[in-house]
């Protein structure tokens, strides 16, 4: 898959569901948002399929039908984030073999980066939490003034400050938006096995590698 006469520079995470288990912080912050408002909580189970278009989105999909007019959604959007403020690293953790696989693809000298659509201050906040702050040589979250994915301005404005070539660029991510983003970016696009989508989600939407473990990266892409 990986052209040899043309090898990868950087390699381009998401972040929630590929590189770290966070489904249960996220649901707890929603369902206690949800207890404020008296609202009913929702089943754990259901939050796979809530995440992974940022928190405006998150917060819509959980709130019952009635009460999804845009004053109740801002408030809603709001009392999630403090929520979550304070419990975003309850029990979330990198997921197996992460922590390895990102210090071997720094020492093979590759550029590695976040690319989520988290808030940016929550990205940022996760990434030096659980890897640290010199660990990745870039972390985009979401902000205001730039489109979420699949729009590929994040990779396109990563891949400029890093002086990277996006075509020999990959992203790693657990979603069908994940897969999507790589697509409209140019990347080569590998799907991850352990996140919070299916296979053929990813499959669905332009996954060209799937992988079942952090090893299976590495191998891919430094032999």
């Amino acid at each position: 898959m990986i052209d040899p006469s043309s090898p990868l520079q950087a390699v381009f995470f998401d972040l929630d569901g590929t590189l770290i288990d966070s489904l249960a912080d996220l649901a707890e912050a929603v369902n206690r948002m949800l207890d404020d408002r008296g609202f009913p909580r929702r089943d754990p189970g259901l939050f796979n399929a809530f995440i992974g278009d940022g928190v405006r989105q998150l917060v819509l999909r959980a709130l019952p039908d009635e009460v999804k007019d845009e004053p109740t959604v801002d408030a809603c959007v709001a009392e999630y984030q403090r929520h979550y403020e304070e419990l975003w690293h309850d029990k979330t953790q990198p997921y197996p073999g992460i922590v390895d696989l990102i210090t071997t693809l720094r020492d093979r000298g590759l550029k590695v980066a976040v690319i989520s659509n988290k808030p940016h201050h929550f990205t940022v906040l996760c990434c030096d939490h659980f890897f640290g702050k010199t660990t990745f040589d870039g972390v985009l979250g979401q902000r205001d003034h730039v489109p979420r994915k699949p729009d590929p301005a994040g990779a396109v404005e990563l891949a400029e400050t890093l002086g990277v070539d996006i075509h020999r660029c990959a992203y790693v991510g657990d979603s069908g938006v994940d897969m999507k983003f790589g697509v409209n970016a140019g990347m080569l696009r590998i799907g991850v096995r352990w996140g919070f989508r299916s296979e053929q989600e990813l499959r669905d939407n332009g996954a060209q590698v799937m992988v079942s473990t952090a090893d299976d990266i590495a191998k891919l892409v430094v032999g």
